[in-house]
């Protein structure tokens, strides 16, 4: 689709920012809503539910009913599969319009809403749709006189928080395991992205999710996110987030009803390239692609570089080269591979500690600037840091926007104890032609993920998550469904 194409769509699309509650569309209950602002160009994109502890009791309300009577929960594996495979058909027969959404509610390029997002999140429903009827329950060994079961039940109403750097795939990566182990589950999305996930609340209900199984309450998270973390009446809580907030999750479901509560939370992730790298070039085209995608807003960005020094005046002349390509650009143009930045909040950020840096001495590089101010919308160069040590802030602390900070090692020892050295452990990455030395670092990196010779290998298969401050539990493959379910032991006396 062309450019003008996109930007026709665009300017007709009518948005509908109610809440979708119990199988309907609903306002919030106070009549109280937000503008939804577009960081393309600034645009209002319509009014949006502003849902609080009321509008979330009624979505409890509904999804605990919905739970109790069993009208999905009830239904065998099989069937519940036909209907989440059936939900993944629609998000891709309505995918240009979800690529749309996401595009305009969060900045990201049309090319990769269309390529990446809708994709995954398809690929996601199916797959856990497709598992649940391969899960067998287990019986344990006995006297020949008892028989003794153990099975995974769902754990009930289950509330899912996402953030807004992916806003479909991080709602399918809680809602599809969740709703294939059969509970009721209410999902609240980030007020700077709340589009895609209304809007997926429709389709599941055409896909046949049964009204009050999937409930969507958009609103700030000290309203509706404080209200579901606190709720009595909610057995789990999924979030993916700051690990400020996270943190406040965790109490939050310890001082109410101690719901289960998981987290997947920051990153800092350190690249680690050494001098005897296979494919230098391969290296710098990670390096630059992973930190620059979706705009430096991605929690597993490898937002610190370690480049040995023997190779890194050669690592930094390629890495230099490839910065212009990633000049940001119209979202809705397909040419554009890096977008906008969502908000003026997390520009101002960002633009913060890039001052910082360059006032705690490290060489600025490329970028620094904020640019296309005259088109309304938020975006900043792609910006590259060296001299830069472990001390400074943008060494230290998760930025969320398009920062590379280099810094440079001799001893690989010295590489991974700096690269341990933060609160974080989301994800890390060595490259090195040496296997032992691969195994050793990828041993004592201590991350929830280790690449190694590449950065974006991935599938729905692996779990997603991390170490220390990162959070706790996994997203994805088959140990999702850990967090979702039960395990029951009924032991029979036959005899």
């Amino acid at each position: 689709m062309t450019t003008t194409l996109w930007h026709e769509r665009a300017s007709a699309l009518q948005i509908d920012g109610r809440a979708f509650i119990d199988g309907q569309r609903v306002w919030a209950k106070s009549e109280q809503r937000f503008d939804d602002l577009s960081p393309v160009d600034g645009r209002n994109l319509g009014p949006v539910a502003r849902c609080d502890s009321a509008d979330v009791d009624a979505a409890v309300a509904a999804a605990r009913a919905a739970f109790d009577d069993r009208r999905w929960a009830g239904k065998s594996p099989a069937q519940r599969k036909r209907v989440l495979i059936k939900f993944a058909d629609l998000v891709q027969q309505y995918g240009a319009e979800l690529a749309l959404l996401e595009t305009l509610d969060m900045g990201k390029p049309i090319k990769y809403s269309q390529s990446v997002d809708v994709g995954a999140t398809a690929n996601c429903l199916r797959w856990y749709g497709e598992a649940i009827d391969k899960i067998y329950d287990e019986i344990a060994p006995t006297a020949a006189n008892s028989l003794a079961l153990i099975t995974r039940e769902p754990v009930g109403v289950v509330a899912a928080i996402v953030p807004w750097n992916y806003p479909m795939i991080m709602a399918a990566w809680k809602i599809a395991p969740a709703l294939a182990a059969g509970n009721s589950v209410i999902l609240k999305p980030s007020e700077k992205s709340p589009l895609t996930a209304l809007r997926l609340a429709e389709i599941g209900l055409e896909a046949g999710l049964p009204p009050g199984v999937f409930n969507v309450v958009p609103g700030y998270g000290h309203e509706a996110g404080s209200a579901l973390a606190l709720h009595m009446d909610i057995d789990c809580i999924g979030f993916t987030g700051s690990t400020r907030t996270g943190k406040l999750i965790m109490q939050m479901a310890g001082q109410s009803n101690l719901k289960r509560a998981w987290t997947e939370l920051g990153g800092k992730s350190a690249n680690i390239v050494c001098a005897d790298c296979p494919d230098l070039d391969a290296a710098v085209q990670a390096a630059i692609g992973s930190i620059y995608f979706n705009q430096g807003e991605s929690c597993n960005a490898p937002s610190r570089l370690f480049v040995e020094e023997s190779i890194k005046e050669r690592f930094l002349e390629k890495a230099l080269a490839m910065m212009p390509s990633f000049q940001p650009g119209d979202p809705l143009d397909e040419a554009t591979v890096m977008g906008a930045i969502v908000d003026a909040t997390q520009l101002k950020t960002v633009m913060g500690y890039i001052d910082a840096g360059k006032a705690a001495g490290a060489a600025l590089l490329w970028g620094g600037e904020q640019v296309r101010g005259d088109s309304g919308g938020y975006y900043v160069q792609p910006t590259l840091f060296d001299k830069v040590d472990s001390g400074m802030s943008i060494a230290r602390e998760e930025i969320f926007g398009p920062v590379l900070s280099v810094l440079s090692f001799s001893d690989i020892n010295d590489a991974v104890k700096q690269a341990n050295a933060s609160p974080f452990g989301l994800q890390a990455a060595v490259w090195t032609a040496n296997i032992s030395k691969a195994i050793q670092t990828a041993r004592a990196l201590r991350a929830g993920t280790v690449h190694v010779n590449q950065y974006d290998g991935d599938d729905i298969t692996v779990p997603f998550g991390g170490y220390k401050q990162s959070g706790n539990g996994r997203d994805k493959s088959l140990h999702a469904f850990d967090k979702y379910t039960e395990l029951k032991t009924t032991w029979i006396q036959i005899g």
